[in-house]
């Protein structure tokens, strides 16, 4: 006979186990949600508030699908669980509460503002970021976003994703655009067709930073060598 593991022991495992352990245990935890509530929160409090891994954001989404929760975990984190870096805009924390709702899309556009945001006063008045202005982005801030993207998708969103795919398309953007499940049909719009704004796009399809700004954008971004810390620590 088949025994269901009790959901302090469901839990435990998820937490102590391997990203593969992990992924097995997530369907199981969705379905034990109300059951969890009450483990989830206090394993969450006295969890360590660093990007190490992705399990706290799987466990802080869980937890806001019920509303008593979600007011909780604002009254407890009203700045977001992950910690924004010293002096960063408000606009961060805007991202992790669309994310931690699940609400990808608007979390995408706030992440499009705080990019420009980072690149100065000039990418805010034009409305874009110039390709050559990516090099003066703080790192700290780009890391940052590139955090809440991986914690909140349980690892498989964010720049540092979207950076090891390119290294495996070998320099072909077309077989990139192909694996993070991009659509492009010779003209750059504001988003490709048939974007997924769900968690069960491809792996690295979120958050998109190519936006009428092409290849030499998203490349950059890509590049910068703030990603390079996360990806070998991550």
């Amino acid at each position: 006979m088949l025994t269901v593991p009790r959901p302090e022991e469901l839990l435990e495992g998820f937490l102590t186990g391997n990203e593969r352990q992990q992924l097995r245990f997530w369907p199981q935890l969705q379905a034990q949600a109300p059951q969890l509530q009450e483990f989830a929160w206090q394993k969450l409090l006295h969890q360590p508030r660093i990007a190490n891994s992705w399990s706290s954001g799987a466990l802080l989404r869980l937890l806001a699908s019920d509303s008593s929760m979600l007011e909780q975990i604002k009254a407890v984190f009203p700045g977001g669980w992950l910690p924004a870096p010293v002096g960063a805009s408000d606009l961060f924390a805007e991202i992790q509460d669309a994310l931690l709702l699940e609400q990808l899309e608007i979390a995408d556009r706030f992440t499009s503002s705080a990019l420009r945001e980072m690149a100065g006063v000039a990418a805010v008045t034009r409305g874009y970021v110039y390709y050559s202005e990516v090099a003066g982005f703080d790192p700290a801030l780009l890391a940052h976003i590139d955090a809440l993207w991986w914690l909140y998708s349980n690892g498989r969103f964010g720049f540092r994703i979207q950076q090891r795919l390119r290294q495996s398309s070998d320099g072909n953007w077309e077989k990139l655009w192909l694996t993070l499940g991009w659509k492009f049909d010779g003209v750059w719009t504001r988003y490709p067709n048939s974007f997924n704004w769900s968690h069960g796009a491809p792996e690295g399809h979120l958050p998109l930073v190519n936006q009428l700004r092409g290849v030499r954008l998203f490349d950059a971004i890509l590049r910068h060598p703030a990603l390079d810390a996360v990806t070998t620590s991550a």
